[in-house]
């Protein structure tokens, strides 16, 4: 009977320190390969975060007008407008303010950007996954730029003309201001003096470059979201970032 009693207890301490050994053994074991639907539902969900705070830090106010790095300025060409305002009472103002306007309809856009990049992140393929996954650091906000840039211009685009076609300064918008004035130069940059100046015609749209600057702005905060969760192994907020991104 006591022999029967000792069998029991060495067989109890066998199997407890198999068990130990196989737990220390899974500590040293490599990590399963991703599967591709880890990859592709763990970029995904890079791709909404980055893209969810991206889009809601310049849709606060002054998300791009206090932020030197996306805040949208009038064009170099338009120099010699915001000069000639300046001579005017108030004219300082008048462009600060118009700029102010400007900012102000980007960021109301950008309230409405995040349901257009969950569609095209809905869209992703396996292919785009991996290359994603072994692109650059700014390679999901590459994906995401070409994949969105045509439907976020249509959504930013109608918000800075208006900004644009508002009056400024006697009842004169900016737009018409600009059209008035690259009208001008353009006459006589295609003149046969300006050609013999080697002047160069100016084709700006003004709402179009408005629009361009406030989408590389838009798209400039995504490439520092996607580069933090890359190398920030703090950012990566969810198991499956952690297991797709590596530990770090």
């Amino acid at each position: 009977m006591r022999l029967k009693y000792v069998f029991a207890v060495m067989i109890s301490i066998t199997v407890a320190g198999c068990a130990e050994l196989r737990q220390i053994a899974e500590q040293f074991e490599s990590p399963r390969p991703l599967t591709n639907q880890e990859v592709i539902d763990g970029l995904k969900q890079a791709l909404t975060i980055g893209a969810d705070s991206a889009a809601s830090r310049l849709a606060a106010t002054d998300g791009y007008y206090r932020d030197q790095a996306v805040r949208i300025l009038l064009p170099p060409e338009a120099e010699i407008i915001t000069e000639n305002l300046s001579l005017i009472p108030g004219g300082d103002k008048l462009v600060e303010d118009l700029i102010l306007r400007i900012n102000r309809a980007a960021e109301d856009a950008a309230r409405e950007a995040a349901p257009i990049f969950a569609a095209a992140v809905r869209g992703m393929t396996i292919q785009d996954g991996f290359a994603i996954l072994r692109g650059e650091n700014d390679a999901a906000t590459q994906y995401l730029m070409s994949a969105t840039w045509n439907e976020l211009y249509g959504l930013y685009q109608p918000r800075i003309k208006s900004s644009v076609d508002r009056p400024v300064a006697g009842n004169i918008s900016a737009g018409e201001t600009w059209d008035v004035l690259i009208g001008q130069w353009n006459r006589i940059a295609n003149s046969a003096v300006g050609r013999m100046s080697d002047l160069r015609p100016v084709d700006v749209e003004l709402d179009r470059y408005l629009t361009e600057r406030a989408l590389d702005g838009l798209f400039l905060k995504l490439a520092e979201q996607e580069e933090l969760i890359r190398i920030n192994p703090a950012a990566r907020v969810t198991d499956l970032l952690r297991r797709v991104f590596g530990q770090g």
